[in-house]
């Protein structure tokens, strides 16, 4: 008996997410078949002119937007921002930097502050927990 290899596919939602593409502007072929790891890894690797596109111009996904600006994507919610965006509107919003995306910009590196205090805080206890006991003077 020959076992066929298990063709892995996923649907275009998921593969839209990997790719980090809006879905509803895909192509309407790619919106509505599936997709296969080899494909999803050929168009990883030789993107095709709308993937192209996409990622150069959007519209873009609520993730990519908000990474784009700088700020968390319950940030862009709190600022109102809750449909994807084209590159040129990212642009506009970074050039005029209304006050909410002031305040999610600040909140955010106040985040990746303390995360990066609470790693370090984690290596140097590790680092110790790793020494041998010493009598302590």
């Amino acid at each position: 008996m020959t076992s066929h290899p298990n063709t892995q596919t996923m649907k275009p939602a998921t593969a839209a997410k990997k790719l980090g593409v809006y879905l509803q502007a895909t192509p309407a072929e790619f919106q509505e078949g599936v997709v296969t790891r080899g494909e999803l890894n050929a168009l990883q690797a030789d993107p095709p002119e709308w993937l192209r596109d996409l990622r150069r111009d959007g519209p873009h996904p609520r993730p990519v937007v908000a990474a784009k600006l700088g700020v968390s994507i319950s940030g862009l919610a709190r600022g109102g921002v809750t449909e994807a965006l084209t590159t040129e509107q990212i642009d506009a919003l970074k050039r005029d930097e209304p006050g909410w995306l002031r305040q999610e910009r600040a909140t955010q590196a106040e985040v990746r502050k303390e995360a990066a205090r609470l790693k370090d805080l984690r290596e140097k206890n590790a680092a110790r927990d790793a020494e041998p006991d010493r009598p302590r003077s």
